[in-house]
């Protein structure tokens, strides 16, 4: 099972259009994939579902409930571990036991493939503190997401200098090495200049063209496949599934 995370110390980037896309993306071409909100406040779970749940991630990890019982199937071959974004106890999880199960999200991951998937995304929030940590711990990959704006590399280098951190200390090779630059307009002078500074960091490039309803599908409670079949956002979130598999 790929275990794949979007992240950025950074809100505001696009972690959770492309966690909830790609995603998408993925069941598409059949790849039994599972999305787990792993942000606080629950905005993918706002997303895609339309009610509360009973059961959310931290039930699982805290061990209150059985990991079968929490999952919801959104879509064929797509499923989301959620996060209630009112009353939810991630937070509270991460500050009070976590730090005594730094591999709880591995064993979420053991779990996941015996279930059968191909594909587990984990949509993360903005920060680096315990609980982004200890889910970075169980990945095969990061990939950031960036808006071309003046200090975008410097989130990226300060993103760099705290996985390399994560990897020495605990002996991991969590790999880095694509970059996904939302909201691109070719028109855009600043766009193009900006692009030739990612270029000379030598990471693997996704360009997702700006496109407003890629917002819009997020108000329908759908996924810019869905919502806007003909948006020219979808041949490069198609791009980035199947690089993530190998495709």
């Amino acid at each position: 099972m790929r275990k794949i995370a979007f992240h950025l110390q950074k809100g505001g980037v696009g972690k959770t259009t492309l966690s909830g896309n790609v995603a998408y993306g993925l069941s598409s071409i059949g790849k039994k994939t599972i999305i787990i909100d792993c942000d606080p406040q629950g905005n993918l779970s706002s997303w895609f579902l339309d009610s509360a749940t009973k059961y959310e991630l931290s039930d699982v990890l805290a061990g209150n409930v059985v990991l079968s019982d929490a999952i919801i199937n959104i879509r064929e071959n797509l499923s989301i571990l959620p996060t209630f974004s009112i009353g939810g106890e991630l937070r509270t999880y991460a500050e009070t036991k976590l730090n005594d199960e730094p591999f709880v999200f591995e064993d979420l991951c053991s779990e996941l493939e015996t279930m059968g998937y191909d594909v587990a995304i984990f949509d993360l929030s903005p920060g680096m503190g315990r609980l982004e940590k200890c889910a970075i711990l169980a990945m095969d990959e990061v990939i950031t997401p960036v808006i071309l704006e003046f200090f975008g590399i410097d989130g990226i280098e300060i993103f760099v200098s705290e996985l390399q951190k994560v990897n020495k200390n605990f002996r991991k090779s969590v790999k880095h090495s694509k970059v996904v630059i939302n909201g691109f307009n070719r028109s855009f002078r600043r766009h193009t200049e900006a692009l030739k500074a990612y270029e000379n960091m030598h990471y693997q490039l996704f360009l997702v063209p700006q496109d407003a309803k890629v917002a819009e599908c997020q108000y329908k409670k759908c996924s810019i496949y869905e919502y806007f079949p003909e948006s020219r956002t979808i041949p490069e979130f198609n791009r980035i599934a199947e690089n993530i598999v190998g495709i």
